[in-house]
């Protein structure tokens, strides 16, 4: 028996943001969406055109207030093959969160406060 990733799933407020945000900050394009026919809930799964595995972003109808994440320990890890461009990307997007110079990564935010690792391709 062998298991392989197909994909992780975070919970959003707002689709069209998050969709937003993930395209423009990581470069993700939607491969398939999703609804329910009562309109409880809106599926997304975006992909990076590489890998074949996906991040599915949830949207609610009934959810009002924002998720409760915890101490935010749970994250999402991306590599880049550029880690300057990158860098002033997201600066410029206002979206760092944490910088670790010394282990040459840093992280990011979502809209809905979800960290991301960006760590080098090599």
């Amino acid at each position: 028996m062998k298991f392989t990733f197909y994909h992780n799933n975070i919970n959003v407020l707002d689709l069209k943001k998050s969709i937003d945000f993930y395209q423009k900050a990581l470069g993700l394009t939607v491969t398939r969406e999703t609804a329910a026919e009562d309109g409880s809930f809106k599926l997304a799964f975006l992909g990076d055109e590489t890998t074949p595995h996906l991040l599915e972003l949830t949207w609610l109808r009934d959810m009002d207030r924002p998720y409760e994440l915890g101490d935010n320990e749970s994250h999402l890890a991306m590599r880049t093959d550029d880690m300057d461009a990158a860098l002033a990307l997201h600066k410029e997007m206002n979206c760092v969160c944490f910088e670790n110079p010394e282990m040459g990564i840093y992280f990011i935010n979502d809209p809905d406060g979800y960290w991301i690792e960006i760590c080098p391709a090599s």
